[in-house]
């Protein structure tokens, strides 16, 4: 090695240094490395290009390792290396050139100039001396950010220029060095290796604790590393901290920084280095995750953070840059600077949080606001902030309804405002508690009827206060089963929303998603399908924004739900299946998740008779506790558990399943109906068809399912005329499905066999069974009674049986298994595309039949198969005659 001061190069004669004082030989010492060291050769790799650079700077924070990866190098290197530590700077630069020539002479590069007559001629002729070598000397400058004389760095970058390739400059150093760097970087004469390069992996992270003895794997080490970013002297400190620890895991994840010798080191090596100034600035933006120069102002009082931050980051100093003039504080640093500014100002920490609340509420920055004005309990901030930036509607839906309730569960009984109301109301109207919501919910509406003179303060979100307020007064009516109240809501935000900044409403569309989904939900209570689908479906269409998701899944499930009661379980199949990529479009998981979609497929398994299907997603409905209090979802329950259960054979307890009140201020038609469907059954299938007709004459008029129910009691009782009036009352009717038409149809051929007209009776079950084969529909036959067992449904049934598998091959074997319904509903352009494409048309017979081009065809093409989940044309023809889209 060719290192100053390790080898046989240095005189042996002891040289006077400058004024005659001998020199400090530990400026030319390279550091000695710890046992622990850990060589990254990655980093050693990156130094070894300054052999090709003339100009190499190694920058980084203090404790960043940089020096010690420097003596690795260096001690490495076969020839020779000069090591100056610049400790020497601040005395002038007649004892700076002095050192550095007598550290080129260790090495063993001549520089016979004398140091005593600092000129251009010296540094002339030790420019010369340097270019006229054959071999290079590395020249290592430590601790170069202590040079701060810009004439010292004019007359080196003169040296380094002039030496040619006889010198390789390397500076280690915390700050950008005084160097014309833009002049290296254009001309590609400089090798850097930033701070952000010296930073540690968690692989060598792991490494380096492995040398303290402690042996954690890449996923325990990667919290460790996150938190100190990789900081080599915090990755030190923390080993050393943790080798003493009877639980070192524990330890390195759950330490308090402020509490160890890192807090020392960052005091001393960084805060107090700084200007008493620059001290104050930094301990008030500790509070802050971010900041930039006008929030550092707003907290300081001055107008000077943009300069200061500047500096702080060009000089390593733990301010890292964030892009657009944003900052923030190294996590370490920012721990223990809030631990430093609690105990220099008791009670400050509070008031600049709450500075920092009113500072960003202007800038727009809503999740940092809320942050910052709970920190100092100033709740009405808080929620005047929520409520006024329209994002009242993240607490019901979204990543941050969880953070949301959790923050705001800690406000208390004050402040009471119409903000502040409207939060208690939201929250208590997520856990389903109608009854404190509501109270809350009229006093925050008593307060804003009242406040006919806002301030001036007050007057800009006062508007999506009032719109706030009615969005909660139709989740509430949605919950009470109030369609008045909600459609009252519902006119009330449609005028508000004109007064509403369009840009409150862009940045939150679940706001009205939500109010949609809860206006959906009461019309359908109500019964007015028409207008609930309408409400429903725009929902749906409205796009694929993350933040309407859950809306999305709620609309589909209660479209789900109106398609199964009217008789339609493949397309109620498809709706409900469908939930679970309506927020990212992709393929469909085995299962949708809990609620209403869980209920309406129990519902469809419990119409194919495949009953543990059944109950396993009755239960999924059930047992994730996900089923919101809504008049719907509740009587959707009551209906579907009854339907299982009954099909299961136990009929006390559909019975009582059936019979469950649901509480709402208006009754529901068809939940009565299908209620008393459910009941009746179970009573017939007792023996009891006389209550089974009481209950359905007391369920609303001309409702199907009520009418065949009711049409099957009376042939129970012996009643067929009866039963023929009230089935002939059962017409074909679009909206209609085979879920009650078949039955219809086999209580027509029940009327048949009494009659003795064998031939209508085979022509109507023949009839049934294609219509049931279409869907997989088997619980009607099972249903129809023994009547059916003397019809011999093998020679009607073709290739399907409602009894049992029963195939082409001969029964026995089993039949295939069904094919996945399509997960989301085709559009009626795709409709028309595949209706053409069933007619063998081509792709641009089917453009120019529809007017459109030919790459539309395609799109319509390639979205209807993905939704088919089919490859080829002739498959997907083929699935969508099996699901009745043909």
């Amino acid at each position: 090695m060719g290192v100053a001061g390790t080898n046989g190069t240095e005189p042996t004669a002891s040289r006077a240094g400058p004024g005659g004082d001998p020199f400090l030989r530990t400026q030319f010492a390279v550091p000695a490395r710890p046992v622990t060291f850990l060589r990254r050769d990655r980093l050693v790799t990156h130094l070894d290009q300054a052999l090709l650079t003339p100009l190499t700077v190694v920058h980084g924070a203090a404790g960043a390792g940089k020096t010690l990866l420097a003596a690795d190098w260096a001690s490495a290197r076969d020839g020779p290396v000069a090591w100056l530590t610049a400790q020497v700077a601040d005395r002038g630069r007649g004892v700076f050139w002095a050192y550095l020539l007598e550290t080129l002479r260790r090495a063993g590069a001549g520089a016979t100039a004398d140091a005593g007559r600092l000129d251009d001629g010296l540094l002339t002729r030790l420019a010369a001396e340097l270019s006229a070598r054959d071999t290079p000397v590395i020249l290592v400058i430590d601790e170069y950010d202590r040079v701060t004389d810009p004439e010292i760095a004019d007359q080196l970058d003169f040296v380094l220029q002039h030496a040619g390739h006889g010198m390789r400059l390397v500076l280690v150093t915390r700050t950008e060095p005084l160097l014309p760097l833009h002049r290296y970087r254009a001309g590609g004469t400089i090798t850097e290796i930033r701070n952000a390069e010296l930073a540690f992996t968690p692989d060598e992270a792991a490494d380096l604790l492995a040398l303290h003895g402690l042996r954690l794997s890449t996923d325990d080490v990667g919290p460790l590393v996150e938190r100190t970013r990789g900081w080599a002297a915090g990755l030190r400190l923390c080993a050393l901290a943790a080798q003493g620890e009877p639980d070192p895991r524990t330890y390195l994840k759950e330490f308090e920084a402020d509490r160890t010798t890192i807090a020392d080191f960052l005091l001393a090596e960084v805060l107090r280095r700084q200007t008493a100034e620059t001290q104050d600035l930094l301990l008030r933006v500790s509070v802050l995750e971010r900041f930039c120069p006008d929030l550092a102002d707003a907290l300081t009082g001055r107008s000077d953070a943009e300069g200061v931050l500047a500096a702080l980051h060009r000089q390593n100093a733990f301010v890292e840059y964030l892009g657009h003039a944003w900052f923030r504080l190294h996590p370490l640093f920012g721990e223990i600077l809030r631990a430093h500014l609690r105990v220099r100002s008791p009670g400050l920490e509070a008031e600049l949080h709450r500075h920092a609340a009113h500072w960003l509420r202007r800038s727009g920055c809503l999740g940092e606001t809320l942050g910052h004005a709970t920190a100092a309990d100033d709740w009405e901030t808080a929620a005047g902030a929520l409520v006024g930036d329209l994002a009242i509607g993240e607490i019901f839906t979204g990543a941050h309804s969880r953070d949301l309730s959790q923050l705001f569960s800690r406000m208390g009984p004050d402040p009471a405002s119409p903000a502040t109301d409207l939060v208690r109301a939201a929250r208590a109207l997520a856990r389903c508690d109608v009854e404190r919501g509501s109270a809350r919910l009229q006093r925050a509406a008593r307060a804003l009827a009242a406040q006919d003179g806002p301030s001036e303060d007050q007057l800009p979100d006062l508007p999506a206060i009032r719109l706030s307020c009615a969005f909660l007064e139709a989740l509430a009516a949605r919950l009470t089963g109030a369609p008045g109240r909600a459609e009252t809501a519902a006119r009330a935000v449609e005028q508000l929303r004109r007064e509403v900044p369009d840009r409150l409403l862009e940045a939150h569309p679940e706001l009205i998603a939500l109010l949609l989904t809860h206006l959906g939900s009461v019309r359908l209570w109500a019964g007015r399908v028409r207008e609930a689908r309408a409400a429903l479906t725009a929902v749906v269409d409205s796009g694929r924004a993350v933040a309407t998701t859950q809306a999305r899944q709620e609309c589909l499930g209660h479209l789900a739900l109106m398609d199964y009661l009217r008789g339609w379980p493949a397309r109620a199949e498809r709706k409900a299946l469908a939930t679970v990529t309506a927020g990212n479009g992709s393929g469909p998981p085995p299962a949708p998740g809990p609620g209403l979609a869980s209920l309406v497929l129990a519902a469809v398994a419990v119409e194919r008779d495949e009953l543990d299907r059944a109950q396993a997603l009755l239960d999924a409905a059930t047992d994730a506790q996900h089923l919101p209090p809504d008049p719907v979802t509740r009587a959707g329950q009551a209906i579907v558990t009854g339907t299982v259960l009954l099909a299961r054979g136990d009929t006390r307890a559909a019975i009582q399943a059936a019979e469950r009140a649901v509480a709402a201020e208006v009754a529901s038609p068809w939940a009565e109906a299908h209620t008393a469907s459910v009941a009746a059954s179970a009573h017939l299938a007792e023996g009891r068809p006389e209550v089974a007709v009481r209950l359905l004459e007391e369920a609303p008029d001309d409702e199907p399912v009520c009418l065949v129910g009711a049409a099957r009691a009376q042939l129970a009782m012996g009643r067929p005329e009866a039963a023929a009036e009230l089935i002939d009352r059962v017409r074909p009717q679009s909206d209609v499905g085979p879920a009650i038409t078949v039955r219809a149809t086999l209580v027509r051929a029940q009327l048949a066999a009494e009659r003795g007209d064998r031939v209508s009776q085979h022509r109507l079950v023949s009839r049934a069974l294609r219509e049931a084969g279409r869907e997989r529909l088997r619980r009607p036959f099972v249903d129809a009674g023994p009547w059916l067992r003397a019809v011999p449904l093998g020679a009607l049934a073709e290739d399907w049986s409602p009894f049992g598998p029963t195939t082409p091959g001969g029964p026995g074997r089993a039949e295939e298994p069904p094919a996945l319904p399509v997960v989301e509903e085709l559009s009626g352009r795709e409709r028309d595309v595949l209706g053409r494409l069933a007619q063998m048309m081509s792709t641009e017979e089917i453009a120019a039949d529809l007017y459109v081009s030919v790459n539309t065809v395609k799109s319509h093409l390639k979205s209807a198969y993905r939704k088919l989940a089919v490859n080829r044309r002739h498959d997907a023809v083929r699935r969508a005659r099996e699901l009745g889209l043909l």
